[in-house]
């Protein structure tokens, strides 16, 4: 026995899935661009510490 979900409540169970998805797709990328922005900014500090290094060995004594 197959029911019948009428259209006006078809179409609100599709809203409520487009706003679920897009907000899932939202909180996704954000996450996704804290990462990245973590691991550059781990990366920058490492190739700074580098450069210290390096200019303090490259100093006369």
């Amino acid at each position: 026995i197959a029911v019948q979900i009428p259209e006006s409540d078809q179409i609100k169970q599709f809203k409520e899935f487009l706003r679920t998805s897009s907000k899932l797709k939202e909180t996704r990328l954000l996450d996704y661009m804290q990462r990245i922005s973590i691991k550059f900014q781990e990366y920058l500090i490492q190739h700074y510490e580098v450069l210290a290094a390096k200019a303090t060995l490259d100093q006369p004594p």
